[in-house]
């Protein structure tokens, strides 16, 4: 192989050379009406107010520092911990539009890079998610990639390697990625089997972030700012929610979430009475095992 096509590995610093290229690329991607408007094709997709956040350890200086060499990034935690919050907070800060697939067992290859559609003047291609993102420079957020079949989700390997190119196998075209676009996955390591887990080949193509539920008084703040009630009622409402993560395996399948106690929370500042709200947004929805409603129920009493 002669000296001037040997290629080293420096995919992320190669890819931020194409900005040019890129321009003209999106620009031609527009419509005509766009163009001439100055219309931005991601003003959809941009976090217009920033959402609230409450850093537990180093993440957003990780991730600050992944986007800047476009690493992938993977996101792994329990269901409600605040993976998605954190995507949303991140493209806010970061000044990036962010394009969110919520994947699915029936999401095909098609539903993310794009596919052939009829109109009334024949056939046009359109463009999917994943192809918007690399084409025009988003960050494109995955969440729970698990759920899609793995068939599907390895159409993101030339995208998450040194190439960073996107092939459109039925069009006939090779999208190479913007230099703003990053991909982000998320999913729940709580819910892997032999039937619905990552490729090795997928998931050493990413960096990853650990997440989990906070510390009490971290959690307490959280719940308090989101749903509105005060600080003693919201750290009555962690200590619920931790008594019920300690069920898990032992009755429930996961436990309750951030989420729920925000929505816990949010009934009680509406007037709700606690142990209603409490069985409402808490109890009945985690379970249907008679015995395991009781457990919680005591629990909530203890506390209201």
């Amino acid at each position: 192989m002669r000296p001037d096509f040997v290629r080293t590995y420096s995919p992320r610093m190669e890819a931020l050379t194409r900005g040019a290229a890129q321009t003209r690329t999106a620009a031609a991607y527009q419509p005509a009406a766009d163009v001439s408007a100055g219309a931005d094709p991601l003003a959809a997709y941009h976090v217009k107010q920033e959402p609230y956040y409450r850093p537990v350890a180093d993440e957003v200086q990780l991730y600050e520092a992944a986007y800047s060499v476009r690493m992938p990034i993977m996101l792994k935690g329990p269901t409600g911990c605040g993976k998605t919050r954190f995507v949303e907070y991140m493209a806010w800060k970061l000044g990036k539009p962010l394009i969110t697939v919520a994947c699915n067992e029936d999401m095909t290859a098609s539903d993310l890079v794009g596919r052939f559609l009829l109109d009334a003047n024949g056939t046009r291609w359109q463009d999917g998610p994943l192809a918007v993102a690399a084409r025009l420079g988003a960050i494109c957020y995955l969440d729970e990639v698990v759920e899609a079949r793995q068939d599907t989700t390895v159409v993101i390997h030339p995208l998450t390697d040194a190439r960073r190119v996107l092939p459109l196998e039925k069009k006939g075209e090779l999208i190479e990625a913007h230099p703003d676009f990053q991909i982000v996955i998320s999913y729940n390591p709580g819910y892997q089997s032999l039937m619905k887990d990552l490729k090795q080949s997928t998931k050493q193509r990413f960096g990853a972030l650990d997440f989990n539920y906070p510390e009490h008084d971290i959690e307490a703040e959280i719940v308090a700012h989101e749903s509105g009630v005060t600080v003693d009622v919201a750290k009555n409402l962690v200590h619920i929610g931790e008594r019920a993560r300690n069920l898990k395996g032992h009755g429930l399948d996961e436990g309750l979430s951030t989420r729920m106690l925000i929505y816990a929370g949010s009934l009680i500042a509406k007037g709700v009475a606690p142990l209603a709200a409490c069985r409402v947004a808490l109890v009945r929805p985690i379970t249907d095992d008679p015995d395991m409603r009781d457990a919680l129920d005591s629990a909530v009493t203890t506390y209201f």
